[in-house]
């Protein structure tokens, strides 16, 4: 039984890997060691104001830099500004109340585990060039016109 299991796998990879060929980079067809130069790094904002949003529901924009920002299960940076507690001080916006409620909607006293870790939801906006084409256009009801 196993040597037959062990056969149709082996099968499998096969068309599998004859399949993976059809498979396009976005680099282009360069090999990895071929590549003589390194990306252009990332302009990430400094602290401005908030960022716009495209969507009803978007997650806030980070509008900084969070390099060397730890965020674990025993420290979360973010808080330091973006807590109740801290926020004016940090002149920061502070974090929206649905982060103090847990999947029944129950009402916490401090956030929920699940709002804990904020580069789930959030991230820095970058001056990043996009890697595909794109003719997204921001919902009309939030753009301001």
């Amino acid at each position: 039984m196993m040597k037959k299991l062990s056969m149709i796998l082996v099968m499998l990879g096969t068309v599998g890997l004859a399949q993976a060929g059809d498979v396009r980079s976005l680099r282009g067809h360069v090999d990895l060691q071929d590549e003589s130069r390194a990306p252009e790094p990332k302009q990430f904002a400094k602290d401005g104001e908030p960022i716009a949003r495209d969507y009803v529901q978007q997650p806030p924009l980070i509008p900084h830099k969070i390099k060397g920002y730890r965020i674990d299960r025993n420290s979360n940076k973010c808080l330091s500004c973006h807590s109740w507690k801290h926020y004016r001080e940090a002149g920061a916006t502070k974090i929206s109340q649905t982060h103090f409620e847990d999947r029944n909607k129950n009402v916490l006293a401090n956030v929920s585990a699940r709002r804990y870790f904020c580069t789930q939801c959030h991230v820095p906006q970058a001056g990043a060039k996009p890697l595909v084409e794109n003719t997204f256009k921001p919902v009309q009801a939030i753009a301001g016109e």
